[in-house]
């Protein structure tokens, strides 16, 4: 077999372990699900999953960073088709609350992740904040939010939505702390404000 096809068998073999892992966690949570019932749904071994993903913990951990990538692309697309970088920014922050109940994002990335993966989701919190980071020098930089140190900025905001968000998915009533959630981003982001002139 040349290294082409293999190449692409391996790339396929993993898809459909992520896939079928990523069906089993959103719909049995992680600690339900064995590892026999997601590989015999897909025509594979245990062989197979300790070759691509050492154990269950690393296809955990890919399907989280394929689930979190595709949260990355969202969040971007919503910035992008605001009207104006301030917007952009105050849709992703809402967005995020809106995607955090989602089941599969709810149960696998809030849930189960931190409670399995631990400090292994750090780095994408790392991702996030820098990307916050980013979008709020550019902010600063035309004067639509008040100057302040962006990294700590940064932080704080990525750390109020992430526990916002964790704090909808445990509770009872998730409608009713999602509503009380976007109140406070909402006081939140209009303290980040500058009311002078953009370009002043």
């Amino acid at each position: 077999m040349g290294q082409q096809p293999r190449a692409k068998m391996i790339e396929q073999t993993r898809a459909k372990l992520i896939t079928s892992a990523r069906h089993a966690f959103g719909t049995q949570g992680y600690g339900n699900t064995s590892m026999d019932d997601f590989t015999a749904q897909v025509g594979l071994t245990r062989g197979a999953l300790y070759h691509h993903f050492g154990d269950k913990k690393g296809l955990l951990a890919a399907v989280v960073a394929q689930i979190d990538s595709e949260m990355d692309a969202r969040l971007d697309a919503i910035s992008a088709s605001a009207g104006d970088p301030w917007s952009g920014f105050c849709q992703r922050c809402t967005a995020y609350l809106y995607m955090a109940q989602e089941h599969e994002i709810q149960r696998i990335l809030l849930l189960d992740a931190p409670a399995v993966l631990g400090d292994l989701t750090l780095n994408l919190q790392h991702d996030c904040v820098a990307t916050l980071r980013r979008l709020l020098e550019h902010l600063m930089e035309h004067h639509f939010i008040t100057p302040a140190p962006p990294e700590a900025l940064a932080r704080l905001i990525n750390g109020s939505l992430v526990q916002a968000a964790l704090w909808i998915a445990r509770d009872e009533a998730p409608a009713e702390r999602l509503h009380e959630a976007l109140q406070g981003l909402e006081v939140l982001l209009r303290g980040l404000r500058n009311h002078a002139p953009v370009g002043k």
